[in-house]
């Protein structure tokens, strides 16, 4: 999958940009980046980066301002109904609550069942067959298909939510925080199932989280967006290691380690920006320690600072991890 100078811009009601023009909502601003197949590319970022908006608009769950997706070298974006239809069971997402993902009104078979049948006609038998090896391949019974979701805990919830993005065999995986809703003593457990589910079908997964662990355990390669913008990606071990961008910095000297002390902790300083009125030049500078007048002024391209390692910088060269 390859996405463009993908941006998702939505009206901002009541309030004025600047030189009293409408404002708008820059939620995502000019994105783009591939992933590969059988690769697992995390997305981070503070909550309001625009994570979730982007996985959205992946999948067309929100219409794009502007820009270009491409799964297997097609347009999705441009597709006729039909067309689209065809491919829906290519990319398919995880959401972060099963509770509210999951209709409580149907049993786990219809709900596994709506997927296959949306994309293409399916025998009775063949159907069956699909989805008790789906719940099989999640660690739940095939007897479980006559349930309701109230009946099951949050971690089996999500499991079936796993269930329901695999049944079409995707090429394309989006997680969206797969295990912030559920109990921190099944997380590692969901994390291992969707290794295990990559391995088997050879997917290519689109991880969303805020938690640089969970990062750094599942995915290859690490992005990281702020106000919108994509400020730096590359292999995962390079850019949590050696990272080149001042944010990535802050994210990363913000996680608390085990017996480190409280006052120890470096977080980053100031406010987010409003996404209707973004300050000029790069995004980050009204909170960066190495920001100077070209920062305010420029917007910084996202540029080669190592092997397929990029920063969007202007002093990326200077940016240390412990300076």
């Amino acid at each position: 999958m390859e996405a463009r100078n993908l941006a998702v811009y939505f009206p901002a009601e009541g309030e004025r940009g600047i030189r009293g023009r409408s404002g708008f909502v820059r939620a995502v601003d000019g994105v783009s980046f591939s992933v590969f197949p059988n690769e697992t590319l995390a997305i981070v970022g503070e909550s309001g980066s625009g994570k979730t908006t982007l996985g959205l608009a992946l999948l067309l769950l929100h219409h794009h301002t502007q820009g270009t997706v491409l799964l297997d070298g097609k347009d999705v974006l441009n597709l006729s109904k039909r067309e689209l239809q065809k491919m829906r069971g290519m990319f398919q997402i995880v959401f972060q609550d099963p509770n509210s993902s999951l209709d409580p009104r149907m049993r786990i078979r219809d709900i596994l069942a709506e997927p296959l049948l949306v994309v293409d006609k399916i025998s009775s038998f063949e159907l069956e067959s699909k989805i008790e090896r789906s719940l099989e391949m999640v660690g739940l019974q095939p007897s479980d298909k006559y349930r309701y979701p109230h009946e099951f805990s949050g971690g089996q919830k999500q499991r079936i939510s796993i269930a329901r993005a695999i049944i079409t065999t995707p090429k394309l995986l989006v997680l969206d925080e797969p295990t912030s809703a559920v109990d921190v003593s099944v997380q590692a457990q969901i994390l291992n199932l969707i290794k295990n589910i990559q391995n088997e079908y050879r997917l290519s997964y689109l991880l969303i989280t805020h938690n640089i662990d969970v990062a750094r355990y599942m995915s290859d390669r690490i992005a990281v967006m702020y106000a919108g913008k994509m400020v730096e990606i590359g292999e995962t071990r390079t850019v949590l290691n050696n990272p080149k961008h001042p944010y990535t910095v802050g994210l990363i000297r913000s996680v608390p380690k085990l017996g480190q002390p409280k006052d120890t902790i470096v977080g980053i300083s100031g406010e987010v920006p409003s996404p209707t009125n973004p300050p000029p030049g790069c995004r980050f500078h009204p909170r960066c320690y190495l920001a100077s007048e070209i920062c305010r002024s420029q917007i910084p391209a996202l540029r080669q600072t190592g092997a397929g390692h990029l920063s969007a910088c202007h002093f990326a060269e200077k940016v240390e991890l412990w300076a």
